[in-house]
């Protein structure tokens, strides 16, 4: 069997058989089950509630966990949902969660959200996809997901049913007497019928009560990570979740592998690829406290947490590899073989430090909520190209395309175009579940129709693909994408303003923060603090609160007058690293922030005296904008 280390092997994968011959489950559930019946005595999922290296943990072994899918399924169908009802859920990491999310996709449409939205956009979301069922926390000390939710099902009538979850369960000692003492009121002015989630389940029997139907239908949806009104939401078929279940398979997880897991299961990378990876393969899978890497303690017992698990893989992003790197590696990682990273670029520096210091490989990759998640990685036993995210899995066709006057042409080697995808996981036609929001996501080119994913890059000559910036202008913090015209928005509804220009600007744990550029209206004076203040009381997310506000005599525009954002980046870019620089104590600026077609904006920096060179890489290598010396 071929393996996948370099184009040459992954083309070979290809050639075993087409796609469609291969001999896979149809459904979610047949994947699980014949997973079960494989690897039924292993560990599937662990989880504890608190981050200490000894405290307790709770493990399902995939039997138990195909026990407990069918029992919840079984429930969802009890409660009315059919194959094209929604199931959504609200919930943080916990076991429950990982039954939600199987139970519902067996029984009808799982769809997760974001416990970090506010109640508003939580509603909105359940109205698009008419959830009949919520599932949810029960109210619990230090969360207000519970209040979130009520206030959210009150506004969606189309919510029947709220199932709630509570993490009473999972305490021991004395906490687990004080808490039922302290729990907050959480008064609901909804009518849906309330149910406790585990005296439900108990009830239901371990074997599915329904026929699992033999044919792909949809079977989750996934919000997009827009922070403007209501996100976008994505379909994903069985055959999309089978298609990536069984690429992490064959690409990354084994029978054997241990994966650390703090990420949330309300987003692809910890539900479509790590569990789905792990359903196809029987794999174990370790999630530390109800929030993941956010969870009290997480980063400072992290490396006896691996120890304890004896984990091989640790799945991360960028934010949370730059956060390790400020605790020391005070456990035995020998079981540890590499880290896997996604969601957005990761900085050379910090691969180093990680190398340096952990003694483990970060394997880059690459996917959106839009194709169901997979579509390039770094081959693990293979050549990594730090900074690229690999080369199209296999039965994955990426195209750089470029339109002109003649139609669509595909770029040449190292040139940069939009990235666009075709792979099983593509809905087309019905990836959103919007019908208008599908129009032009999608190029016909040759006999195939491949998804537009708003990203710049380019193919080098070894088959890499490397991304080269954000066609749409996302802003992507810490992997969290922020769309600029919320902020833009918020802030032209100020008497003052008179337009405005949001960007992310270079931050070196996050990625990007975002900023914004204000033009004022002829006349009209304001502060940067009354701005922000200002910001801050229209912006719902906090993650999309400006760092930083600059009144410029006039923002850089168009010909046709709209905002030249390049223009802002490059003076953010400037700001942010020539602050680096004098902070770090070097003598040196950047000059001029140049375009380049390979690596987009490139600082050029210039020196006022002697420099230590090593101090400027580590300095400035720990954000993903490149730089080079201007002499």
């Amino acid at each position: 069997m071929a393996k996948y280390i370099d184009i040459e092997a992954r083309n070979a994968i290809e050639a075993e058989t087409l796609w469609e011959d291969r001999d896979l489950p149809k459904t979610v559930w047949g994947m699980l089950s014949r997973t079960a019946d494989a690897h039924g005595a292993r560990k599937a999922i662990t989880y504890q509630l608190t981050s200490g290296p000894t405290d307790p943990v709770e493990t399902l072994t995939w039997d138990e966990l195909r026990r407990k899918t069918a029992q919840t399924a079984n429930f969802f169908r009890s409660l009315g949902v059919g194959p094209t009802d929604k199931v959504a859920y609200l919930l943080p990491n916990a076991n429950e969660t990982i039954m939600t999310y199987f139970g519902g996709m067996v029984a009808g449409i799982v769809n997760p959200i974001n416990p970090l939205l506010d109640p508003d956009q939580i509603a909105a979301i359940l109205r698009e996809t008419d959830a009949k069922v919520l599932v949810t926390l029960k109210a619990f000390p230090k969360t207000d997901v519970p209040q979130k939710a009520a206030e959210a099902v009150a506004k969606a009538p189309n919510v029947k049913h709220v199932v709630e979850v509570d993490l009473h369960r999972y305490l021991t000692g004395l906490k687990k007497f004080i808490v039922p003492l302290i729990r907050p009121k959480n008064p609901v002015s909804h009518n849906a019928k309330v149910h406790d989630f585990v005296a439900a389940i108990a009830a239901q029997p371990e074997t599915l009560t329904f026929e699992d139907i033999q044919e792909d239908r949809v079977c989750t949806n996934f919000h997009t990570g827009g922070t403007t009104g209501m996100p976008k939401v994505a379909q994903h078929t069985n055959g999309g979740i089978i298609y990536n279940a069984w690429v992490v398979n064959r690409v990354l997880l084994e029978e054997t592998s241990v994966a650390m897991c703090p990420l949330p299961m309300f987003h692809v990378f910890a539900a479509v690829i790590i569990m789905g990876g792990a359903m196809s393969s029987g794999a174990h899978i370790i999630f530390p406290t109800p929030a993941g890497y956010r969870g009290d303690g997480v980063f400072d017992n992290f490396w006896k947490l691996c120890e304890r698990h004896k984990v091989t893989f640790l799945i991360g992003v960028p934010t949370a590899f730059a956060a390790l790197m400020q605790r020391p590696v005070n456990a035995d990682l020998s079981s540890l073989k590499m880290a896997f990273s996604g969601s957005a670029p990761l900085p050379v520096e910090l691969f180093k430090r990680f190398e340096a210091a952990a003694g483990l490989t970060i394997c880059e990759a690459y996917g959106l909520t839009e194709a169901t998640c997979a579509v390039a990685a770094n081959p693990p036993d293979g050549e990594k190209k730090v900074g690229s995210v690999g080369f199209p899995l296999p039965y994955t066709d990426v195209k750089i395309l470029i339109g002109t006057s003649d139609g669509l042409r595909d770029c040449g080697t190292d040139e940069v175009g939009e990235i666009c995808v075709s792979n099983p996981g593509v809905y087309v036609d019905n990836t959103y579940t919007e019908a208008d929001k599908n129009v032009d996501l999608y190029h016909a080119y040759g006999n195939r129709d491949y998804l537009r994913t708003g990203d710049l890059g380019r193919i080098d000559e070894d088959g890499y693909l490397w991304i080269t910036g954000r066609a749409k202008d996302l802003i992507i913090r810490g992997g969290h994408n922020i769309d600029p015209a919320e902020i833009e928005e918020a802030l032209a509804g100020h008497k003052a303003v008179a337009m405005v220009g949001a960007i992310g600007q270079p931050d070196a744990h996050s990625g990007e923060l975002p900023c914004a550029y204000v033009e004022l209206v002829a006349g009209a004076t304001v502060t940067t603090d009354e701005l922000m203040d200002f910001a801050k009381s229209k912006i719902a997310e906090r993650a999309a609160h400006p760092k930083h506000i600059e009144i410029l005599d006039e923002l850089p525009k168009t010909a046709v007058g709209k905002v030249f954002k390049p223009d802002l980046r490059r003076s953010a870019i400037t700001r942010i690293y020539n602050a680096a620089l004098s902070d770090a104590g070097v003598n040196a600026s950047v000059a001029e922030v140049l375009e380049d077609k390979k690596r987009g904006l490139v600082a050029r920096l210039s020196r006022s005296g002697e420099v230590d060179e090593a101090v400027v890489t580590t300095t400035l290598g720990s954000f993903t904008r490149p730089w080079e010396w201007a002499d």
